[in-house]
């Protein structure tokens, strides 16, 4: 049997202690199916004297992270640390340049720092591999660099953050508003310490940017994702959605169109009976549309210990295969400029809005849709509050300059009550 893979591991957080209780409890089934044993050689923490309910008397240990990518006793650094610059980065770095392959579960860094880090790896013969950097333990980047590596990629989309989606099943079953499940949410543990980064749409940006390079062979361009994140969501919305079939969704959607590359990372509405619209909890989905395979949904935890130690064990078990492929499916150096595009795919609109209750109110706005375009789908008024009439409407296909222009007109026609709420029904 060839020499065993040696790791360096930096970090030991709830996914650093996954990925050493996995290589404890699974010695013999790792050596059995990648034909050599794959041992941690050090680790890296600030705190050696800290509890972590691991035995980790056996490996070397380094308090920094770049004194332990330099070892010459390693040939794999783990990087469970996270963050997109500082020790997490210098540490990458200096891997790389010590000749070492790369396992990351670090969105932020390669939606940053991913074509830098990439040429650099793949300049040296290295390997950098991040399974685990999306999704958590759904297999989405060996489906897209592997599986369906055939295919003209047509669109990726999907829920990427399971702290949102928590949010708003939990608002819809519970009826309570955001701010009241938001401080649920912060109390269970579930919210990073800048919450910002969950429901503001930024770490599932993150990660659609990477799904978004491999898929269209662009360099990766998180600069370019339109980002809207949950905090305007009303629980009347989620309500009045439901009445009309839909669930309300933070939704990563990716495709190449003539324009350019459209990412974007926003609140939209979903058909509730799609597998989108029936996803509930913390639970991620990614779906993948190729040009031969038609459309592929997987489903599964997009955090935890489990899932994510699983995803970076299962990069770290292709490297002991000899499996060797490029950071983002092609030759960093091959990769495409993406032209950013605005997102102008025409699709439904649900718009709500409250109008004063008089004669021809209803016939200003759509006037005002007709004059901007859209053609109404339906359209629903629910019960008068006083002088006031809440209204719903869903429209056909309409571009988003279109429903800006409408809303525009619909503050001139004396109506309006209010500010009036436009979101996406993205057809799945």
């Amino acid at each position: 049997m060839p020499a065993p893979l040696r790791l360096g591991l930096a970090g030991l957080g709830t996914v650093g202690i996954g990925v050493v209780g996995i290589v404890q409890r699974h010695a013999d089934l790792i050596a059995a199916r990648t034909g050599r044993a794959v041992v941690i050689t050090a680790v890296s923490a600030l705190d050696q004297t800290k509890n972590r309910d691991a035995d980790l008397s056996g490996y070397a240990w380094e308090a920094d992270p770049v004194t332990l990518a330099k070892r010459e006793d390693i040939d794999v650094f783990v990087e469970v640390i996270g963050g997109s610059e500082g020790p997490a980065r210098d540490a990458t770095m200096a891997a790389i340049a010590s000749g070492k392959d790369v396992v990351t579960a670090n969105k932020a860094l390669l939606a940053h720092h991913g074509q830098s880090l990439a040429e650099a790896a793949e300049d040296r013969g290295r390997v950098i591999r991040f399974e685990a950097a999306v999704a958590g333990g759904i297999p989405v980047i060996k489906a897209l660099t592997e599986g369906l590596a055939g295919n003209a990629m047509r669109r990726v989309m999907g829920v990427m953050n399971g702290t949102c989606n928590y949010i708003l099943t939990r608002m819809e079953s519970a009826g309570l508003p955001y701010d009241t499940v938001f401080e649920e949410a912060r109390q269970l543990g579930y919210l990073e310490a800048d919450p910002n980064l969950d429901v503001g749409g930024i770490d599932a940006g993150h990660k659609l940017s990477l799904l978004a390079a491999i898929a269209f062979g662009t360099r990766v361009s998180f600069d370019a994702v339109e980002m809207e994140g949950i905090g305007a969501i009303s629980i009347d919305d989620i309500k009045l959605a439901a009445d009309m079939g839909f669930k309300i969704k933070l939704l990563g959607v990716a495709q190449m169109t003539g324009r350019g590359l459209e990412q974007r990372m926003t609140p939209c509405l979903v058909p509730a009976d799609s597998p989108l619209g029936q996803l509930q909890g913390g639970t991620n989905m990614v779906v993948l549309e190729g040009d031969a395979v038609g459309q592929i949904v997987m489903r599964g935890a997009g955090a935890g210990a489990g899932p994510t130690a699983s995803a970076v064990m299962a990069d770290v078990m292709d490297i002991a295969r000899g499996t060797r492929l490029s950071t983002f499916g092609r030759p960093a150096a091959s990769l495409a400029t993406p032209i950013a595009a605005a997102a102008a795919t025409p699709a439904p609109y649900y718009m709500r809005m409250t109008l004063l209750d008089k004669p021809g109110a209803l016939a200003k706005i759509a006037t005002a849709l007709g004059d901007a375009g859209i053609s109404i789908d339906r359209m629903r008024q629910y019960g008068h509050a006083g002088a006031h009439a809440p209204v719903l409407i869903v429209t056909h296909k309409a571009t988003r300059d279109d429903v800006n222009h409408a809303m525009g007109r619909f503050a001139a026609t004396g109506v309006l009550v209010g500010d009036p709420v436009a979101i996406r029904i993205e057809e799945v």
